[in-house]
């Protein structure tokens, strides 16, 4: 057996071992639609893109190329997030929008349904992160990581169900940076099923967090457009 056939083996068989995701059933809403982008309201369990496995092909990208051929993602959600997408429709448009995101100049909220009592009302969390070679697909927080910083506001407090309502503005954009800060402020996710105590996992039927606001500025006018897609729970 040739190198490259022993390559395509273990190719194969890393792929065959790959998670098969559930069907999302439910719709891809469009919010808005012009010359340039869509915005859309991504279900939770819905990939942005593409997945390794071929049995995970169903996400935003590829439920838009239907009617928009050609589409390419500027920016993506987890699979359990729901919330904001813009999806630039031509080559000028993802150029624009990939300089405003690689320049931090997109503004972006989230809504999270945290565990326990969030003692201030507003704070920042610097907690650098990296992947978990040991533990794919997930992050880490450690000291050789890249920096990462969220700043965060308390909305509202539930003494009764032991919870907190965060709004979080992430200020870089790690993978699962949000899931991870709020774990590090002592305070997981509701529904987080890859950071989260066992009990607190059980606490949602999904990931409580939900991408709520996006700001950035218009490729074609220049001018700033922001969008507001309230959480779902």
């Amino acid at each position: 057996m040739t190198r490259s056939t022993n390559q395509e083996v273990a190719n194969q068989k890393a792929t065959d071992q790959l998670t098969v995701l559930p069907t999302c059933h439910e719709p891809l809403e469009i919010l808005r639609q012009d010359e340039a982008f869509v915005v859309v309201n991504k279900p939770s369990r819905l990939l942005s893109v593409p997945g390794r496995s071929t049995w995970n092909r169903d996400c935003v990208i590829e439920r838009l190329r239907v009617d928009f051929p050609g589409v390419h993602a500027v920016h993506r959600l987890d699979f359990d997030t729901s919330g904001l997408l813009v999806v630039p429709l031509d080559k000028p448009s993802l150029s624009h929008l990939s300089r405003q995101f690689q320049a931090r100049q997109v503004r972006k909220t989230y809504i999270a349904v945290v565990h326990g009592w969030v003692e201030a009302e507003e704070g920042r969390i610097e907690e650098p992160i990296a992947p978990d070679a040991d533990n794919r697909p997930k992050s880490k927080i450690c000291a050789g990581g890249k920096p990462a910083v969220t700043d965060y506001r308390v909305l509202e407090r539930d003494a009764q169900a032991n919870t907190t309502r965060l709004a979080l503005y992430p200020v870089t954009g790690r993978s699962h940076q949000l899931r991870l800060h709020c774990r590090a402020l002592g305070h997981p996710i509701l529904g987080c099923d890859f950071y989260a105590p066992e009990v607190v996992r059980q606490m949602a039927d999904r990931l409580l967090l939900h991408a709520s606001e996006l700001e950035f500025a218009h490729p074609v006018s220049g001018d700033r457009v922001q969008f507001h897609c309230p959480a779902p729970f």
